[in-house]
């Protein structure tokens, strides 16, 4: 919003209807406060105008009488200054349109949230603007109002309840490092987390000579303390009518990324392209693009609403929903500029150390550059007044290559309690030629797999440039199913090429000739 004297939108933007940022009043109603909540909901947002002497519905310019102009525009400056906790002083002005005057009650965004009207008290009289109406707030948006108000970060406030040890600090230290190492290109640069660094980031905080855990803590290390749930569900159609499946995660962030994350690929179409004689794997929709959304929405949510991210696939698109309205001074269209407004900042802190976030603001840029380069629909946002969805629009099962040979491959979809969705997924030989084949939980165990020699060498490469791997890691570089990554590193393993390090959950993967000790 601008400053005083510099207007919000021009008197022709104003009159082009009612909007998030704009209400009409034909006359100011006799009972001030069914125009002075607006005002209050445009100071708990991003600002807005209040025009009276239009009728909403029509558009129809109908003014204010010009023995009556300077007489209204006080008593709506008086009703909005006297009935509003904090204090709103409106920027009010009046403008001549076709030989007819209209007054323009400007708000600006308030920085003392939560802004109330006196007489109803802070619970029932927080109003906020949702889709160009002006509504009561609820709980868990007077407490986000609250914590903006205070110029303050709920991960980084106490969490009440939950106490700490220096065994769990150490855990905690020692998780969030194993993340920055395996996301990291060079993992020997990667210096180790501290118990000074989380008090640094407010993961940590000291109160009366102790440590004390935050909310931020409670997150990172999948506490149920703050609530954080990832829904990922399959739809049949464009609507969430019919479900073809469902499943819900909890855990650490990094588990809510990854597990997400599979799912959507275990769920979406694959393709190939060829470049020459070389076979290359694509999904129809970008997996970094994916993968991207999936961070932003777990860092960027508010933990305060207690609803989960969802993260819906449709026969038409993927859509995801993260809970909480824009951040003060977010929109969507500085979003998608690369502006980048923190609402968890402890959170930000470490996303960025684990090497989730590169630069702060430019994740959607590079999901927009993505989806662009992919030929598909720019990604639609929407919402932003009680949650932000996502939508990229999917681009159909087949994928072309360089010299315009479509290979028409989809991905098996299998939901994670071995139930098939009706997908089929067609393999290529080591020839070219295609062979079509179908995916079922209910296959004889000695089933044959074919083991691709690009699929073994794309292993043996992420091998060497890490210290080790896990299956899920196998999982997304290869985009295949757990069962064929699984035979993938069992063929590796029996030509001495890879050495399976732990067992059950901390199975990993290294190098035959790099292992020296297990990893980490």
């Amino acid at each position: 919003m601008s400053q005083k004297g510099k207007r919000l939108m021009s008197i022709e933007t104003l009159l082009n209807g009612e909007s998030k940022n704009v209400e009409y009043k034909l006359t100011p109603p006799s009972r001030s406060i069914n125009y002075t909540k607006t005002a209050v909901a445009f100071a708990n947002g991003q600002g807005g105008c209040l025009v009276f002497g239009v009728e909403d519905q029509t558009l129809r310019v109908v003014g204010i009488a010009e023995d009556k102009v300077f007489t209204v525009m006080d008593s709506i400056s008086d009703a909005i200054v006297n009935s509003c906790e904090p204090l709103i002083i409106p920027d009010i002005t009046m403008h001549d349109v076709n030989g007819k005057t209209v007054i323009v009650a400007e708000i600006a965004p308030g920085l003392q949230r939560p802004y109330h009207i006196k007489s109803l008290g802070q619970e029932q009289g927080t109003f906020v603007r949702v889709a160009g109406t002006t509504r009561q707030a609820d709980q868990p948006t007077i407490r986000e109002l609250t914590i903006e108000g205070s110029n303050r970060s709920f991960d980084q406030v106490q969490c009440l309840g939950l106490s700490v040890t220096e065994k769990d600090i150490e855990a905690l230290c020692a998780s969030l490092t194993k993340t920055a190492k395996n996301n990291a290109e060079d993992p020997a640069k990667v210096k180790t987390v501290t118990e000074k660094q989380l008090l640094q980031w407010g993961v940590l905080a000291e109160q009366d000579g102790q440590l004390v855990p935050t909310n931020a803590y409670a997150i990172l290390t999948g506490n149920t303390a703050v609530r954080s749930v990832v829904q990922c569900g399959v739809f049949k159609g464009t609507t969430k009518a019919v479900f073809v499946d469902r499943r819900e995660f909890t855990g650490t962030p990094q588990e809510l990324i990854e597990e997400s994350y599979q799912y959507v690929l275990r769920n979406i179409h694959m393709g190939a392209r060829f470049k020459g004689v070389y076979r290359q794997d694509v999904y129809e929709i970008p997996p970094d693009a994916i993968r991207e959304l999936i961070v932003n929405a777990i860092v960027h949510r508010s933990y305060i609403d207690h609803s989960s991210i969802q993260i819906a696939i449709y026969d038409d698109r993927l859509e995801i929903t993260s809970p909480g309205r824009l951040p003060l001074g977010q929109t969507i269209e500085r979003m998608k500029q690369g502006y980048s407004k923190i609402r968890n900042e402890a959170l930000a802190s470490a996303f960025e150390y684990m090497g989730y976030i590169e630069h702060w603001g430019s994740g959607i840029l590079r999901v927009l550059q993505e989806v662009r380069d992919a030929g598909l629909p720019e990604p639609e946002f929407l919402g932003g007044d009680t949650d932000l969805r996502i939508n990229i629009y999917r681009n159909g099962s087949e994928t072309g290559s360089d010299d315009g040979i479509v290979t028409g491959l989809r991905r098996d979809s299998l939901s994670d309690d071995g139930i098939v969705t009706g997908l089929r997924r067609d393999s290529l030989s080591d020839d070219g030629i295609a062979e079509e084949t179908t995916s079922k939980t209910n296959a004889a165990p000695n089933a044959t797999i074919t083991v691709l020699p690009s699929q073994k060498e794309r292993i043996l490469d992420a091998l060497r440039k890490n210290v080790s791997i896990s299956i899920s890691d196998a999982i997304r570089i290869l985009g295949v199913q757990e069962r064929q990554a699984q035979r993938i590193l069992k063929s590796l393993i029996e030509e001495g090429s890879a050495v399976k390090i732990g067992a059950a959950r901390a199975t990993r993967y290294a190098e035959a000739k790099k292992r020296t000790e297990p990893h980490e």
